[in-house]
């Protein structure tokens, strides 16, 4: 039976990055910097606000900068200490008091599903969400993690988040079917990873936010490989659709894909005009 109340979220946080090489030779893509802030803080402080401050990460060779992103940083914090420059942790500080942080490897990389399951040992037998930082997220209200928490209170289900794209990029997404059972929001009847334009149901896309039944890991404990030879999370969510009610949520905000260089661009100006004035080097309000 799923809890009412959802306190943990998982960061699939082992890939490669290789469209950011030789950046990301030797530092995580999710370390990546949007103005000074690394793109996986964004979206530990969107859980956050979202009241999941349990925070657990799949990552894999070369991802130790992630944990010690996410830890306290003795010599640097005494040699700022009483100057200006110690504002400038005051957030990652916050975090760090806020929540508990818990890692796991994904030795192989086989896909999305294969590395949601990898983070079963982290989970255990309860509801719980899925952020994948490549996806930047950007809200005047409420994040898209805090718009889906909203719903699983009511529906109590496997919820993903969704939006429109052109019909001829469905190749580059998760695809869903299914009935719009009020404003934005669909009962999935299927879904298809990377659909080609000509056979894609919808032009509804999954972008990097889910919020999961437990039962998803037994469901991707026996899942054969899918396109691409890899597990995926697609073909996982679409066998729990056939057994039980599973919802596609078109949230409220804009996405910018920062798993590709123009994104990744889009996002650094999105923050810098929206939160910084006249090129001082302090933010004029928290990003």
């Amino acid at each position: 039976m799923a809890r009412d109340t959802l306190s943990k979220c998982l960061f699939p946080a082992a890939g490669y990055g290789t469209r950011f090489l030789p950046a990301t030779k030797a530092m995580p893509k999710e370390m990546l910097p949007i103005v000074n802030k690394p793109l996986v803080q964004y979206g530990v402080e969107e859980a956050i606000e979202a009241g999941l401050t349990n925070i657990a990460f799949v990552s894999g060779r070369g991802k130790r900068a992630i944990e010690d992103h996410f830890d306290i940083s003795y010599e640097l914090e005494h040699q700022i200490s009483g100057t200006p420059k110690e504002q400038l942790l005051e957030g990652i500080s916050s975090i760090i008091d806020t929540c508990t942080f818990s890692y796991t490897r994904q030795v192989e990389m086989k896909g999305l599903g294969h590395a949601i399951l990898t983070g079963q040992t982290l989970i255990g037998d309860e509801p719980f969400a899925v952020l994948l930082a490549d996806d930047f997220c950007a809200n005047d209200g409420d994040g898209v993690l805090k718009q889906m928490v909203k719903l699983y209170q009511e529906y109590h289900c496997s919820i993903v988040a969704i939006e429109e794209v052109p019909m001829d990029q469905t190749q580059n997404y998760g695809v869903i079917d299914g009935t719009e059972i009020q404003e934005g929001l669909f009962k999935v009847s299927s879904m298809v990873e990377k659909p080609d334009p000509k056979d894609a149901p919808t032009n509804l896309a999954i972008i990097g936010r889910y919020i999961l039944t437990p039962d998803i890991f037994d469901i991707l404990h026996t899942l054969p490989p899918g396109r691409g030879g890899e597990i995926q999370i697609t073909d996982a969510i679409a066998e729990q659709a056939k057994k039980r009610m599973v919802l596609a949520y078109k949230f409220k905000g804009r996405r910018l894909d920062c798993g590709s260089i123009q994104g990744f661009v889009e996002a650094t100006n999105f923050v810098y005009s929206a939160y910084y004035d006249n090129g001082e080097n302090y933010p004029s309000k928290e990003p």
